[in-house]
């Protein structure tokens, strides 16, 4: 089974297609969202939609409850952004009610835990708090009693999204192999596929945390759409990082013209911050 984890859309509908278009590219048999299609971007509605059709389930990431529910502890830019949000949501909803049911049904469907495979637990934050915490790639150094907490209660192995950095933690080495750069079990992809940024085998003992990145903010300092795949379908699993150019410049203006849109939501999107 080749399965695509995709997460932290944030409403990015450029980033989203061009990543669909590249899996359907990839022999792909199912994608899955851990959560963040909502909160920051200008399409969130376009966005729903597409999670929905296209994805074998999707999570409730900590901006999908700010915009379903309350934003709690967002800075100023976060909190208008899921206000407008929730307010596109319920103007798509009038406009065309069939639309917006399944819409709605399927928001009010999104859980915050899901077993993938009878292996990887999968959240958006971490299994202690699956909505809002943290798990920085600096936590094994910065902050290990946390590290070790989040990996004793992890179960097997997991898949989580939030922090919008690509890349492995191991608790073998008790490190995080960020997916751009050889480092711990970190390989480079044979030449020929520019796109592919690093691969991660994982043994039958590993016990280990898998962030695909941010399809639509990434946070490491690289602008491109960031997504993995997840290959199971040998005794010995591993982990394909993918890296995509979008037309960042649409995004930005498409906030820019959005008064409720801080315009700094569009200019970090050319950082990758």
């Amino acid at each position: 089974m080749r399965t695509a984890i995709i997460s932290d859309i944030h409403g990015n509908l450029m980033a989203l297609e061009t990543v669909l278009a590249d899996i359907d590219q990839r022999s792909v048999d199912e994608i899955i969202c851990l959560g963040d299609i909502l909160g920051y971007g200008p399409n969130p509605v376009e966005c729903v939609d597409l999670i929905k059709e296209r994805c074998e389930f999707s999570l409730l990431g900590n901006h999908d409850f700010a915009a379903l529910y309350e934003p709690t502890n967002f800075n100023d830019a976060a909190r208008k952004a899921a206000y407008w949000t929730r307010d596109e949501l319920d103007r798509a909803n009038e406009q065309d009610p069939e639309s917006g049911r399944l819409r709605t049904e399927f928001l009010n469907r999104l859980r915050v835990r899901w077993l993938y495979n009878d292996i990887y637990t999968c959240v958006h934050g971490t299994v202690r708090r699956p909505i809002n915490e943290y798990l920085f790639p600096e936590d094994p150094v910065n902050n290990p009693s946390k590290f070790r907490d989040v990996m004793n209660n992890l179960g097997k192995r997991g898949l989580v999204g939030h922090t919008h950095h690509p890349g492995v933690f191991s608790n073998e080495d008790a490190d995080f192999s960020p997916a751009s750069q050889e480092n711990g079990e970190m390989e480079h992809p044979e030449p020929g596929d520019g796109k592919m940024v690093g691969i991660y085998r994982l043994h039958d003992d590993d016990k280990a945390i898998i962030n695909p990145g941010s399809v639509g903010q990434p946070r490491d300092g690289d602008p491109r759409a960031s997504y993995a795949i997840l290959d199971t379908s040998s005794e010995q699993h591993f982990v394909e990082f993918i890296r995509l150019e979008y037309d960042i410049e649409e995004v930005a203006n498409r906030i820019d013209q959005i008064n409720e849109l801080d315009e700094w939501l569009g200019r970090r999107l050319f950082e990758g911050k």
